[in-house]
């Protein structure tokens, strides 16, 4: 059975061309397939030809007869935010070093997982867990810690 394409401005032998002239190799399965389907193939037939399903040619077909040959070059894909710029990077490295304040950050230690989420809202980026310790060991950080030191401890008692 075959699919009926509503839009035949390009010509069999012109879509043909054109994927031929496309530089990505899925974007020209993507156009020779409704080509073999204008030329009268069974569906099964061409989308088996050009290493698809038969749900998948038909998507490309309705792609296809909405945005024309424009529709089935591969689109870039939106993915997650690129990672901080390089002067950004360096940034994390002024945070740790002085270490937390216990009244705004809420902690008395840094830990992987509290960086992430002081990062996440100055830059607007992500940071999984061991992101965040990949990042602090090229940053020259190690991962062993003094202990910290409680803001109302008394150190005259300690002696004691």
């Amino acid at each position: 059975m075959a699919i009926a394409i509503t839009r035949t401005d390009p010509s069999a032998c012109e879509r043909r061309r054109a994927a031929a002239r496309a530089r990505d190799a899925r974007a020209s399965w993507r156009m020779l397939a409704p080509a073999l389907v204008l030329d009268g193939r069974s569906r099964t037939e061409a989308a088996e030809s050009c290493g698809m399903d038969r749900q998948t040619l038909r998507d490309r077909v309705h792609r296809d007869t909405a945005e024309g040959l424009a529709g089935l070059v591969t689109r870039s894909l939106s993915g997650r935010k690129p990672m901080p710029i390089s002067e950004q990077m360096d940034e994390p490295a002024t945070i740790v070093e002085p270490g937390p304040d216990p009244e705004p950050d809420g902690v008395v230690r840094w830990r992987r997982i509290d960086l992430c989420a002081v990062v996440e809202p100055r830059f607007g980026v992500r940071y999984a867990e061991r992101s965040m310790g990949q990042l602090l060991r090229r940053l020259g950080f190690a991962r062993l810690s003094v202990r910290p030191h409680h803001p109302q401890s008394d150190p005259d008692a300690q002696a004691i």
